[in-house]
């Protein structure tokens, strides 16, 4: 595994397993098991997952050190604002059964995200979360928040693949020291991915299955990986990234498949912002 080094200076794996959409608490406790058997180190959850007790069940029984694991949550838009954030912090803790977390993310720029900072702030300084960051943060956005922050935000997470590449939006982060880490690495096997020409001709020049090429092409623009799946196999290859390296002329060729926009979510839409407000957690 190769790692990155958070402005804070904590370091933070290239690669980790993702448990979106996996809300089946024994598939994903399996899932997850599975994952930290096949090698992985950093889980990735959230709150509106619904499946924090599961991770916790799995990172329990792997009877893998605490200190090898690199764990991030994130906190949903019902639970914005200061007290509220403490609270839902708190809440996600007892969920995975931690006493501290790796790292804690604002799942969307949306409702009192400022206030849910301040109260992010303060649990880091305190050593309760070891580096805190956002999710979905477009440039603006992004550099809104890192102006007018104490502590600047350590990662964001955001959609990034072959077909939405976000390059100003990882120059926007590079300027503010932010680490970029994409979710939906290989597009959710969207726009034909694993059966793209151009990604299946530079797979098979280095013996590669398309999934390995896309996620490696990620990894070598700087951008942390947290891919999902349910099947051992699968968890294993998506591992198998650090052997090779691709040519810039494999990455340029990739470049040419970006559509300059996303199509899994478009956040700059109003009906985005009221479907996702409207996603409840809790009563």
């Amino acid at each position: 595994m190769e790692y990155t080094t958070l402005a804070n200076g904590v370091k933070m794996p290239m690669e980790g397993f993702g448990v979106f959409q996996v809300e089946d608490g024994a598939v994903c406790e399996q899932a997850v098991t599975d994952a930290l058997e096949a090698g992985y180190r950093m889980i990735d959850t959230a709150a509106a997952y619904f499946n924090e007790e599961a991770v916790g069940r799995a990172i329990q029984k792997s009877g893998i050190p605490r200190e090898e694991l690199f764990i991030t949550t994130k906190l949903w838009i019902q639970d914005a604002g200061y007290e509220n954030a403490k609270k839902a912090f708190q809440t996600s803790m007892d969920k995975l059964g931690l006493d501290y977390l790796d790292l804690y993310l604002i799942h969307q720029p949306m409702s009192d995200y400022y206030g849910s900072w301040r109260a992010m702030e303060e649990l880091y300084e305190e050593g309760k979360i070891r580096a805190i960051g956002v999710c979905n943060f477009y440039p603006e956005r992004l550099a809104d928040l890192c102006v007018n922050a104490r502590i600047v935000p350590m990662v964001n997470q955001v959609e990034l693949h072959p077909f939405f590449q976000q390059a100003d939006a990882l120059d926007n982060m590079k300027e503010f020291g932010v680490q970029p880490e994409a979710w939906g690495p290989l597009a959710e096997g969207k726009h034909g991915i694993f059966t793209n020409e151009k990604l299946a001709a530079i797979a098979q020049k280095y013996g590669k299955s398309t999934a390995q090429v896309v996620l490696r092409w990620n990894v070598q623009r700087g951008v942390v990986i947290i891919p999902k799946s349910v099947h051992k196999n699968r968890m294993e290859e998506n591992l198998d990234i650090w052997d090779f390296s691709l040519s810039e002329e494999d990455m340029s060729v990739i470049r040419t498949l970006d559509l300059g926009h996303s199509e899994i979510i478009d956040h700059s839409v109003a009906e985005t912002a009221k479907w996702l407000n409207g996603w409840k957690i809790h009563d």
